[in-house]
């Protein structure tokens, strides 16, 4: 089987590839603290943005001299909810900053759960009264995508002043649509970029491909086991990346053991595919991910954690996999999971997904809570 090299980008795409490298340079410059200017075409107005977890006392007066006025702290409606602060009806909170005292400290300790625990009341806590309009959103979507804590110090200024910050500062501006629309155009835009044969333990005939969004970004590699025959539904694992189940033999989870046993599981069927998805942690990131290990130590459980950091349960998308499905020629397939929602998802998506295939291994005392969860909350089927 090989990939179709007549697949074609959608026209449903809303970003040009030089859209995408401008977000992802963004998504660079909020790693390395440095601010990201937002712009509104419709209103005009304009935001300085920078990550709340590397906020520092310097940062603050930066985004204040930047702009003319001091920052909010804008969470998610997720990590608002473990801070006790009502809802307002969004999936984001723009909160105002206290006017003296330690104030990164206390923003570090809004956007990071490690020392909840420690400190169970704070607040009272002040609203901005304005409804968070497509910046603010932008702000979390942007943080989300660079794999930071979803909450940002978000400082707004008109539209004429934003340009001129740009162009003195040598900042970016980025449009909120284009950030919103990232995500879905850089799905579309992979392509494959090079293959290679690869013999694997448990599957000696084995093929890896590689595919790149057309903007930059991650990879992630279609794992082509054997002579799947394209004229019946053909075998197919879902695998987002786990660098401590599948590299290093955590016992936390069972990743290194779904991933082994679909690879071989496959082989011995005498074909399929296993795309390995650059998804970690369910989309928020190793880092993040660690995060949520250790409030897992703390007694909260996976979903809990996840949702405590300021995240979705589940913040993967797999509409990545439907495009690699697509340039492989894979139009149905035997989904091997125990996760409804992916099968859900894919025939959402237009794949004929004609059978779940059961792929569950035994609990271990490391995960068997985690498992537990995964079944009680997710609906996981284990």
């Amino acid at each position: 089987m090989k990939p179709d090299s007549g697949a074609t980008n959608s026209p449903s795409e809303t970003l040009t590839p030089p859209q995408k490298r401008q977000i992802d340079r963004a998504i660079g410059d909020l790693r390395r603290n440095l601010p990201v200017l937002l712009k509104d075409p419709d209103s005009g107005q304009g935001a300085a943005v920078l990550s709340a977890e590397l906020a520092s006392e310097a940062d603050i007066g930066l985004l204040k001299q930047l702009t003319g006025r001091g920052p909010d702290l804008v969470l998610t409606d997720k990590r608002s909810h473990y801070l006790h602060i009502p809802p307002n009806g969004d999936s984001v909170q723009r909160l105002a900053l206290p006017p003296s005292g330690d104030i990164a400290a206390f923003i570090r300790s809004l956007a990071d759960p490690a020392r909840d625990l420690e400190s169970p009341l704070r607040g009272p806590f002040r609203r901005v009264r304005e409804k968070p309009g497509p910046a603010v959103h932008a702000a979390i979507k942007l943080l989300k995508a660079a794999q930071l804590l979803p909450a940002a110090l978000f400082s707004t200024c008109d539209g004429e002043r934003i340009e001129a910050l740009a162009e003195r500062e040598n900042l970016l501006v980025i449009d909120p649509a284009h950030i919103a629309a990232f995500e879905t155009a850089r799905a579309i835009g992979l392509h494959p970029v090079t293959a290679a044969t690869v013999p694997l333990a448990d599957a000696p005939k084995t093929r890896l491909i590689a595919f790149r969004p057309d903007g930059g970004g991650v990879e992630h590699l279609a794992i082509l086991i054997g002579d799947p025959r394209q004229d019946q539904p053909v075998l197919t694992r879902l695998h987002s990346e786990c660098f401590t189940g599948d590299l290093i033999g955590s016992l936390k989870c069972d990743c290194g053991q779904q991933l082994r046993g679909a690879i071989a599981e496959i082989s011995a069927q005498g074909g399929g595919v296993l795309l390995y998805l650059a998804q970690e942690g369910r989309g928020i990131g190793l880092m993040n991910k660690l995060r949520a290990y250790h409030l897992q130590d703390l007694g909260f459980d996976t979903v809990d954690a996840n949702e405590r950091l300021g995240f979705e349960a589940d913040e993967r998308i797999f509409l990545p996999a439907k495009r690699m499905l697509d340039h492989l020629g894979i139009r149905a397939i035997r989904l091997m999971t125990n996760n409804p929602d992916k099968v859900s998802q894919l025939r959402q998506l237009g794949i004929d997904v004609v059978e779940r295939v059961a792929h569950k291994f035994p609990a271990n005392s490391h995960n068997e809570a985690y498992l537990a969860t995964k079944k009680r909350r997710s609906g996981h089927y284990l």
